[in-house]
């Protein structure tokens, strides 16, 4: 008999990947795809879901059984996951009716926020659903879509996020994982019971519209002829409901039983710490884990490496001229310029708000702002300071778990700030916790095909110390502690004493938005 194989693909923010694995977990072969977001005004950011969400998984399962020359019925089960959660409104075929909204990057429902927390109150959202609105929620952005696209929403017959969209193509059925529907779908979901719930949905229009409630290693259907024939995959190939790319993450690097944590470092950043009672908390999101009697704790920042490529779009022509030059790559002639500053940014202190924030804030008018410039000051100390203040709000996140979880070990960091030496010290020095690397640093793709494995009876839970193998670890350095809990309070206080500002500065960019 042929070896079966597993294989994973994770739509992000900006590049999808996929691999494919042995049912132990040893890579075969692994392959990347970039696309861009399209971000029509200030505040919308959009996906195409078939031309980027779709096109990419396509792209990555012809490029991963080409490269592993692996025959596609040889392929056991495919798992998904995606950014989220997103906003797709298609027809009762599942044809998309507009671009996918994007999570809590797109901050335009701002509006219906506002009248769902005056409907509804901060403590009944907390208790029902287990989280405030925020950027980050679908349920106000179904309605903006509802509110503004009258004529979209009226033929709107299934509601969608990123995976669900994918695995419907795959399958024909429209599922999302309860994880996702509680963390990002407030104020549709009913923690307490664990379903949508149907009043909040009539009121808002989406009865009958909304994905059937599955686990993420659950079962959601098979590859069907016309998915077969667009995607090279064999006809009835399992595939599993999936899940968000941060939990999917979460999973690649042991994040499975309670006690343990987990950072995400990419575009945006993302922590899970997973716990076996539920808890809520306004300042930060909650929800039932991946498995039945698990739960979470989640934490997000709105922008981290977008910081880095935003520095390199406005900053970067020095750095690319001088790795070309030396042969090396502009990521690391960044890192050594950024090495060259002393902790602390001699008295630089940034906001990372350049996309408005998620937790603990929940503050979809808070801004970007580099405070204490002087002209001794250089572009350099822009860039690190930049990566301070991404360690500031991870700090800002980890001091709110530190009050509900007793950390088992290290915190697990997976994603492609890993790559980033740099970072990730200055995210130990900066929150007084150690790292653990792990060895396959391929992130949400590699959790994706261990769930695939999980849903179809090949994988068990307990493999997850097989798959997941530690490469390095990055300890606080004690001697930096003293300036970066300085400047964090500046962080904190900064943030406090602006924040009024912001809000006339956003209000103002809405109304010349609106002429």
């Amino acid at each position: 008999m042929a070896e079966k194989y597993l294989m994973g693909i994770d739509i992000g923010t900006s590049q999808s990947k996929g691999i494919i694995t042995t049912l132990e977990g040893k890579i075969i072969a692994n392959a990347a795809a970039a696309h861009e977001t399209v971000s029509i005004r200030p505040g919308f950011f959009e996906h195409d879901p078939e031309c980027v969400w779709f096109q990419d998984f396509k792209d990555l399962v012809r490029e991963l059984l080409a490269k592993s020359k692996i025959a596609s019925e040889n392929i056991h089960a495919v798992g998904v996951s995606a950014i989220g959660p997103c906003t797709v409104v298609a027809d009762g075929y599942g044809h998309p009716l507009r671009d996918g909204i994007l999570y809590g990057i797109d901050t335009r429902s701002v509006r219906q926020i506002k009248v769902l927390e005056e409907r509804y109150g901060q403590e009944y959202l907390v208790r029902h659903c287990g989280n405030v609105l925020s950027s980050q929620s679908a349920g106000p952005k179904i309605m903006w879509v509802r509110d503004n696209e009258p004529e979209i929403f009226s033929r709107t017959e299934m509601i969608m996020t990123s995976t669900s969209y994918i695995v419907h193509r795959l399958t024909g059925r429209n599922v999302m994982d309860y994880y996702t529907a509680c963390a990002g779908y407030t104020p549709l979901f009913d923690y307490e019971k664990m379903c949508w719930d149907e009043a909040v949905c009539r009121e808002i229009g989406c009865h009958g519209k909304m994905p059937q409630l599955l686990w993420s290693a659950e079962l959601a259907g098979r590859i069907t002829k016309q998915a077969a024939g667009e995607t090279g995959l064999s006809e009835g190939t399992a595939v599993n409901v999936g899940t968000c790319d941060a939990t999917a993450e979460a999973v690649s690097v042991g994040a499975i039983k309670p006690g343990k944590m987990m950072l995400m470092l990419g575009s945006t950043a993302f922590m899970i710490a997973v716990l076996d009672r539920p808890v809520r908390d306004i300042r930060m999101w909650t929800a039932p884990y991946l498995f039945p009697g698990t739960y979470s704790l989640l934490g997000g920042m709105s922008a981290a490496g977008l910081l880095t490529k935003w520095y390199l779009d406005e900053f970067g022509v020095e750095f690319r001229q001088k790795a070309e030059q030396l042969g090396t790559d502009v990521y690391t002639e960044l890192m050594q310029s950024g090495k060259a500053i002393p902790a602390g940014c001699d008295g630089l202190v940034a906001l990372p708000y350049f996309c408005g924030e998620r937790t603990p804030i929940f503050d979809g008018s808070a801004k970007g702002v580099f405070f204490g410039l002087n002209l001794n000051h250089t572009k350099e100390h822009l860039y690190r300071a930049l990566l301070e203040s991404t360690a500031y709000g991870i700090r800002d996140n980890f001091n709110v778990f530190d009050e509900y979880v007793k950390l088992e070990n290290e915190v697990l960091t997976v994603g492609g700030g890993c790559k980033n030496p740099l970072w990730l010290q200055i995210i130990s020095d900066v929150t007084g916790k150690k790292q653990s690397i792990s060895e396959i640093t391929l992130g949400a793709a590699y959790g994706d095909a261990f769930l695939a494995g999980i849903a179809t009876g090949m994988v068990q839970k307990e493999a997850i110390d097989r798959w997941v193998r530690e490469r390095y670890k990055v300890c606080p350095v004690e001697s930096r502690k003293e300036v970066y809990d300085f400047n964090f309070s500046i962080y904190k206080e900064l943030y406090e004493n602006t924040k009024q500002l912001m809000e006339k500065v956003n209000l103002r960019q809405k109304k010349k938005t609106n002429e």
